[in-house]
């Protein structure tokens, strides 16, 4: 009865299969994109069509740019009433936590010169699917933080219109409908300007952010110098009036100003010498940054009482109308202030976009994000990137933008730090222009202030990221994961 015999073997196979699949399933979860394959795709034989232009200064300046009038010319007003004078260590808290995760990027950063910054160094470390869980919260971190940037910048552009003119924007043009208007003009309109500006080709932006860079320094300088005439001892008591719990709050939305020395990263396939250079610019962007972020808010919470920050994103150019009695100094700021946070605008777009080259030459997302035109720009990926977040800024308020920014940073900069120990522990050989020192303790702590900061977050922060991993999940399991250009790929690494 050979028929016979044939039907009952069918039944067998057909119940063995799924088991098959299980452990497919698991391969292509955990499988990693060796390090030598993303250094060939960055600077040797398989490199990509980015071309190299950038020296020390310019990822400095690109860095100073992502990073630098954030913090201080967006999200300080809304800090302050959280931690009260406090706010100076809220500052700190962040500084210190960036600090850890900036000499966790500049190893990797000098060790993997790849575009696709923390989302490159996850891939060859954790395997692929902990590389698109880092590549979508960074999404979330550029496109959100550029939305974020454009609502303040429309602010001061109000403020700016007001000391000079006397008129201001009409309230249904500077508001999106979640706050009472219809539409944020402003914040459309500068992420477009850094969309054309990005699409004139990479060395021309970053010749325009070096000149922005500079000016936003010099006023926050200036701003210093004239605020802290006026510091009054009473301004800082009680110092801590929300506790530790306040300081901490501010210190997680505060994070939100850190982000810019991962744009460096971003930067790396069009670096000259990307082993030598990123460590270094890296290091240098945040430890300015953070300097200035500290002296500004130590003049502010003492030159003006913390209880009157509650009027806005402008609070720095109204100190200095009350400390000097005269609207010019305030003029000079605002005006200043527009020019810095456009800088801002520009630098994290195209960070943005170069995160997404990156993710679209591996096959996770479509391959018109990784198409460059004849400048060595990827067009498409600009253009579709800058009319989408140019519409989140149309219609999104900053308070929601800024605390989903920061988890999502959060959720990267721990990532990294990880990636640090996974490669001291499996890839000892591999040569390091740059090593984090008092590892692995210092990674650690890494991790852990990440954590601190993640936990410190409001429910409704957690609500709204839980629903972007639970989007990205779908995404890449419909997509992503059969897309990938791991998927036939012998060299793929796969490690429980």
């Amino acid at each position: 009865m050979p028929t016979s015999h044939n039907a009952e073997e069918n039944p067998v196979v057909d119940q063995k299969a799924p088991e098959r699949a299980t452990p497919a399933l698991r391969e292509r979860l955990v499988r990693r994109k060796p390090v030598e394959k993303l250094v060939a795709e960055a600077s040797g034989p398989e490199a990509s069509g980015l071309r190299r232009h950038l020296g020390f200064w310019h990822l400095s300046m690109i860095g100073i740019g992502a990073t630098l009038g954030t913090g201080i010319f967006v999200v300080l007003g809304e800090a302050v009433p959280v931690a009260g004078p406090a706010v100076v260590l809220s500052f700190v808290l962040a500084g210190l936590t960036a600090l850890f995760s900036a000499l966790a990027y500049a190893e990797m950063a000098g060790m993997i010169p790849a575009s696709g910054s923390a989302y490159s160094y996850s891939y060859a470390t954790m395997g692929e699917f902990m590389a698109w869980v880092c590549g979508w919260c960074l999404m979330l971190t550029y496109g959100v933080s550029v939305a974020a940037i454009g609502v303040g910048w429309g602010q001061y552009i109000n403020e700016f219109l007001h000391l000079t003119t006397g008129m201001t924007l009409p309230q249904e043009f500077l508001f999106g409908p979640m706050e009472g208007g219809l539409i944020n003009v402003p914040a459309a309109v500068v992420v477009l300007l850094a969309m054309f500006a990005l699409l004139a080709g990479v060395r021309e932006s970053t010749r325009a952010n070096a000149v922005m860079v500079l000016i936003k320094v010099a006023i926050l300088v200036m701003f210093v110098g004239i605020s802290v005439t006026a510091v009054r001892e009473g301004n800082f008591a009680p110092f801590m009036p929300m506790g530790m719990a306040g300081v901490s709050a501010a210190g997680a939305t505060l994070f939100f100003s850190y982000i810019g020395f991962d744009s460096v990263s971003t930067a790396s396939e069009e670096a000259k010498n990307p082993q030598r250079d990123l460590p270094r610019a890296i290091m240098f962007s945040l430890v300015l940054v953070t300097a200035l972020y500290c002296l500004v808010a130590f003049a502010a919470v003492g030159a003006m009482n913390w209880g009157r920050f509650s009027d806005g994103e402008t609070t720095l150019a109204g100190i200095l109308t009350a400390v000097t009695g005269t609207p010019v100094w305030a003029v000079v700021f605002a005006g200043g202030a527009v020019l810095a946070l456009a800088s801002v605008v520009l630098v994290v777009l195209y960070s943005q976009t170069r995160i997404l080259y990156a993710m679209s030459r591996d096959g996770l997302i479509p391959a018109l994000f990784a198409k460059l035109d004849a400048k060595g720009t990827p067009r498409a990926n600009t253009l579709i990137t800058s009319v989408f977040v140019a519409v989140l800024a149309a219609f999104v308020p900053l308070g929601p933008l800024a605390d989903a920014t920061s988890i999502g940073t959060l959720f990267a900069f721990a990532l990294v730090n990880v990636a640090v120990l996974v490669l001291r522990r499996t890839r000892p050989d591999l040569p390091r222009a740059f090593r984090v020192p008092g590892a692995p303790v210092t990674p650690l702590l890494g991790v852990f202030a990440c954590v601190f900061l993640v936990v410190s977050m409001s429910m409704s922060v957690w609500v709204a990221f839980g629903a972007w991993l639970l989007l990205g999940l779908v995404v890449y399991f419909a997509y992503g994961m059969r897309r990938s250009a791991l998927e036939d790929d012998a060299a793929a690494e796969v490690r429980a």
